[in-house]
C-alpha cells in the first residue's frame, strides 16, 4: 500500500492510496487535490493517516514523529500531562495491594500528593494533570461507602509493614494532633479545644496516629476536638492489639500520654511502655533521691521504682546549659514583673504571699535539681531492656512528628473545609493513605516526597493537536537518570 501523487488535466496534483496485485495498480482511496505544496502535504498526511487506520498497523515509530506536524505548523501544543508521576503512584498503591480500592480514591490519594486540593478542585486536577475524568456525581456515590474501608486498608498497610519494614509489632510509636476547620460553629465531632495549630477558637479534631520505629504510619484514629490526649492511647492501642492478634506488645509515646489511669490499664492489658516523664511534678522525696543517686557526666542515668514504673532519668550538660538559659531568662522576667507589677497573667518563679508578689524559691530550688535531667517512664526490666536503649527509642518519637509534619504541610490535612463527619472521614482516609505511600517514597529514596515530587515534574508528556486529522498525538517523555534510580530503590514497575 503506497501513496500516489499524479497531475491531473487541471496541472493539480492528486493524491491517491494504491496498491499492485498481478502488476496492477488498484486505487482504495482518492484523498483529494492540491494546488499548493502546502496543500499537498496536507494531503499526504492524511493520506498517511488513512492507511493506518485501513490497515489496523501500528508504526514502529512512535506517533508518527509528531515533531514532523510541529514542523508543518498544522499542529498545535495543548497541553502536558504527568502521566509518569501518575503511573508510578498507583503502582506503589498496587503494591500495598490497594489494587481493590475503587479508582477515585486512589485517584484522589494521588492528585492529594501532586497537589492538594479540595475534592471538586482534585476532580478538575486530575483531569488537567494526569488525564484520569472523574465526575461529580461519582464521588458523592461512592463518598459513603469508602468510609467503611479504614480497617481494610490499615490491615493492608500492616501487611505491607511487615513485608518491607520487617513490622512484627514489638515496638510502635504514638502521638495525637489536632485539625481546625475554617469554621467558628460547633458539632458533635467539630469542637473547641486545646489546639496545637494555636487556632483555640475554631473547632477541631483530634488525630491519634501510629507508626513503627522508621516512622512508616499503620493506623490512626479520629476522635472529637475536646478530647484529652491522655485518654486516647488505651482504647486506640487496645482496639490495634485486638484486631491485629498482637500478643507482646510496646508502645513509646510522650509524657502528655502518661496517668496513673492509664499506667494502671497499660499493665492490665499486658502492654509495655516507654514514656516521657515529666519531672516537675514528680513527689520532693523521688526528687531528693534523684539528686542524691544521679552523677552529673554526660551520658550517665539512673534507675529507680516507682508505682508509674521504672523511673529513668538520664543527664546531658547541652541540656543543663539549655534549661539553665532558659531558667535564668524566666526568673529575670519573674523580677522585673515583681518591680513593676501588672494585671498581666501569673509568671512562672513568682508567688503571691500576704497580697504581695515575691519570688518563688522554692521552686527555684526544685528546677536548679532538674537542670540538664530528663526523665522516662518503662514497665521493661533492665534485663529486657537497658537504660540506653529505652532513652533512644524515646527519642525516635521525632519521625512521628515527621509524619505529622508531612501530612499537615506537604499534603495538606488542615484546614479542613469540610463540616459532615462522613467527609471528615473520608478525608483524613486519603491523607491517611497519601502519607504512607509519601513516607514509604521518603524511606525508600532518602529524599524528601516534595523532592521527589520536583523530580517527577521533569517528566512529562506533551499532547499536541493535528488540526488537519483532528487527532491526539502524545509526546511521551523518557524518565531522567535521576529519576530511573529514584524508581529503583522504590522497587515499582516502571
Amino acid at each position: 500500500m503506497k501513496i500516489r501523487v499524479v497531475k491531473t488535466a487541471s496541472k493539480a496534483q492528486a493524491v491517491q492510496v494504491v496498491r499492485y496485485q498481478n502488476n496492477k495498480r488498484i486505487v482504495l482511496q482518492h484523498i483529494g487535490s492540491a494546488h499548493t505544496e502546502e496543500a499537498l502535504n496536507e494531503l499526504i498526511i492524511l493520506a498517511e493517516e488513512w492507511i493506518k487506520d485501513y490497515t489496523g498497523q501500528c508504526s514502529i515509530f512512535p506517533d508518527e514523529n509528531p515533531n514532523k506536524l510541529l514542523h508543518l505548523n498544522h499542529s498545535t501544543f495543548i497541553g502536558i500531562k504527568y502521566h509518569f508521576f501518575y503511573r508510578q503512584i498507583l503502582a506503589l498503591q498496587d503494591m500495598i495491594k490497594l489494587s481493590e480500592l475503587p479508582a477515585l480514591l486512589k485517584d484522589l490519594v494521588t492528585i492529594r500528593i501532586f497537589e492538594p486540593a479540595s475534592k471538586l478542585r482534585s476532580l478538575e486536577l486530575m483531569e488537567r494533570f494526569f488525564g484520569i475524568c472523574h465526575s461529580r456525581k461519582t464521588y458523592y456515590r461512592i463518598a459513603p461507602d469508602c468510609i467503611g474501608l479504614k480497617e481494610i486498608v490499615e490491615e493492608k498497610v500492616v501487611d505491607f509493614a511487615g513485608v518491607h519494614y520487617l513490622f512484627n509489632f514489638d515496638i510502635l510509636f504514638y502521638d495525637v494532633t489536632t485539625l481546625y476547620f475554617e469554621t467558628f460553629e460547633e458539632d458533635e465531632l467539630r469542637r473547641n479545644g486545646f489546639s496545637k495549630d494555636n487556632k483555640s477558637q475554631q473547632p477541631q479534631i483530634l488525630i491519634a496516629l501510629m507508626v513503627t520505629k522508621e516512622g512508616f504510619p499503620v493506623a490512626y484514629e479520629v476522635f472529637s476536638g475536646n478530647t484529652f490526649e491522655g485518654h486516647t492511647i488505651i482504647p486506640v492501642i487496645k482496639s490495634f492489639i485486638e484486631r491485629n492478634g498482637v500478643k507482646e506488645f510496646t508502645v513509646v509515646a510522650d509524657a502528655a500520654m502518661i496517668s496513673s489511669e492509664n499506667i494502671q490499664q497499660l499493665a492490665q492489658n499486658d502492654i509495655n511502655y516507654i514514656v516521657g516523664a515529666r519531672l516537675g511534678n514528680i513527689p520532693e522525696a523521688l526528687l531528693e533521691t534523684i539528686d542524691k543517686t544521679i552523677s552529673r557526666e554526660d551520658g550517665k542515668s539512673i534507675r529507680i521504682k516507682t508505682d508509674n514504673g521504672y523511673l529513668i532519668c538520664s543527664y546531658s550538660s547541652a541540656r543543663y546549659r539549655k534549661d539553665r538559659y532558659e531558667m535564668e531568662k524566666q526568673i529575670e522576667k519573674a523580677k522585673q514583673v515583681i518591680a513593676k507589677p501588672s494585671k498581666s497573667k501569673k509568671i512562672k518563679f513568682t508567688q503571691t504571699k500576704e497580697q504581695k508578689m515575691e519570688l518563688n524559691e522554692a521552686l527555684i530550688e526544685k528546677t536548679q535539681k532538674l537542670l540538664g535531667l530528663k526523665g522516662y517512664y518503662t514497665n521493661l526490666e533492665e534485663s529486657v531492656i537497658d537504660n540506653k536503649t529505652v532513652i533512644e527509642r524515646y527519642h525516635e518519637l521525632y519521625k512521628i512528628e515527621q509524619a505529622f509534619r508531612i501530612s499537615k504541610n506537604d499534603l495538606q490535612t488542615r484546614p479542613i473545609f469540610h463540616f459532615k463527619e462522613q467527609p471528615i472521614k473520608l478525608h483524613i482516609l486519603i491523607c491517611f493513605m497519601a502519607l504512607v505511600v509519601s513516607k514509604h517514597i521518603e524511606l525508600k529514596t532518602g529524599i524528601s516526597i516534595r523532592r521527589f515530587i520536583d523530580e517527577s515534574k521533569k517528566i512529562v508528556d506533551g499532547e499536541i493537536l493535528n488540526h488537519i486529522t483532528q487527532k491526539v498525538v502524545t509526546v511521551k517523555a523518557q524518565p531522567t537518570q535521576k529519576m530511573k534510580e529514584l524508581i529503583a530503590k522504590l522497587d515499582a514497575p516502571h
